[in-house]
């Protein structure tokens, strides 16, 4: 796919990830695709920010573009490749961008025979604002090479790491159970000091040892707002776990904890209303896009 050929990508669907990959194609004169029905008012305007062209339905998307570009909540991957499938697209690259495992990408790949399937994986914030996320790539060295090609230029950096479908996917959930996990035990951890009365201790303490998420209070409300996406990303890591033969106790309890935080989705919070959202016994709830 040369940088001079015209390509049509339709995006799957306009979050704010999504949305913010999309406006960076849009910086490169690439004509950017995504379906209306169903999508909420908030979907509807980031798409009209990024200068995103809307489409009726799935199936026109899929007739009219020859990339699929897949960034939704990690649990309705599947689904939407599926929706796809069913669809008929017959396009030449699929990259499938979700924190899922690397057998839930491999379900993707047998959804759509006959289609590059390229796994994806996002390391870092949306691209917006000066941000440069990672795009880690790993699929045929072919379809590789027309996905980084797509984002040359802009403020999406790639990396392809080799050719088999599920590497990319494996690293991203090797990496998240680590940050997003921290950053559970360091809400909990702050939440516990401050119905003590020792939070600015405590904070005081992860001071004087470079790089603790604890002393990143501000960060607590913005987790408990992204809680939604990161239980189901945290649910795949501890499959992955699994898959290892590696404890998942951690990720499983990580979850739960997110699980809490559900009804803060993309909510602005104050850091004693987030905490004070843990303190309920809220259960489980299903992670739907609306």
């Amino acid at each position: 796919m040369a940088r001079s050929e015209v390509v049509t990508v339709g995006l799957l669907h306009p979050g704010s990830m999504g949305a913010a990959f999309g406006a960076q194609l849009r910086r490169r004169n690439v004509r950017v695709l995504w379906c209306t029905d169903g999508r909420s008012n908030r979907s509807r305007a980031r798409a009209e920010d990024a200068g995103l062209e809307g489409v009726d339905d799935l199936g026109q998307l899929v007739a009219k573009a020859q990339v699929l570009l897949s960034l939704c909540p990690p649990a309705a991957a599947v689904d939407v490749a599926h929706q796809v499938a069913v669809c008929g697209f017959d396009g030449r690259l699929f990259i499938e961008a979700n924190a899922i495992t690397p057998h839930r990408v491999r379900e993707v790949a047998e959804l759509l025979p006959g289609v590059a399937v390229i796994d994806g994986a996002v390391v870092g914030s949306p691209p917006t604002g000066g941000k440069q996320p990672m795009l880690y790539l790993s699929g045929s060295p072919d379809g590789c090479s027309q996905a980084a090609a797509l984002f040359v230029g802009s403020d999406v950096k790639t990396h392809v790491l080799d050719a088999r479908v599920g590497t990319a996917s494996a690293l991203k959930l090797s990496y998240s159970s680590y940050q997003k996990a921290s950053r559970v035990l360091a809400a909990l951890a702050y939440g516990l000091a401050e119905a003590n009365g020792v939070a600015d201790e405590l904070v005081k303490i992860a001071g004087k040892r470079g790089g603790s998420y604890l002393t990143e209070t501000n960060y607590i409300p913005k987790t408990a707002s992204r809680a939604w996406r990161w239980g189901p990303e945290l649910d795949d890591a501890a499959d992955l776990l699994r898959e290892a033969s590696l404890p998942d106790d951690l990720m499983e309890a990580a979850s739960r904890v997110l699980h809490r935080w559900s009804d803060a989705r993309d909510s602005e919070l104050t850091i004693t209303e987030a905490l004070s959202l843990l303190h309920a016994d809220q259960g489980l709830v299903r992670y739907d896009e609306p």
